[in-house]
């Protein structure tokens, strides 16, 4: 399960509280948009292996839009932050180490009381 924090509100709780929107910093196309750059805006999409950033709306809380950056790797979310941001913040986006072995030992984290 996925623990993120609301940039906005400051809550930190398990995903099922947000909703996910979809990839984030994507240009959206609009109307007037040929077909081909329709189709590859709407079929062919990254995949990547690392560092993700995502939209995410926070549902059962103060409603609003933010930007996650989230490692496909180990599942980890690297940090949360503003959905006016155009670009990720640079420490966001560089490739964290991966140790998938300590992954493993971590201790899950404890459900809260």
């Amino acid at each position: 399960m996925l623990m993120l924090t609301c940039p906005c509100c400051g809550v930190s709780a398990e995903e099922t509280e947000f909703a996910p929107g979809g990839a984030a910093h994507l240009r959206r196309a609009g109307p007037g948009t040929p077909d081909d750059a329709f189709e590859a805006y709407m079929f062919q999409r990254d995949n990547p292996r690392g560092v993700h950033f995502e939209r995410w709306r926070h549902a059962y809380g103060c409603g609003k839009w933010f930007l996650a950056a989230r490692c496909t790797r180990t599942l980890r979310v690297l940090g949360t932050y503003s959905a006016r941001t155009t670009e990720p913040p640079a420490d966001l986006a560089a490739e964290p180490p991966v140790d998938l072995a300590a992954d493993l030992r971590a201790p899950a984290a404890e459900a809260p009381a």
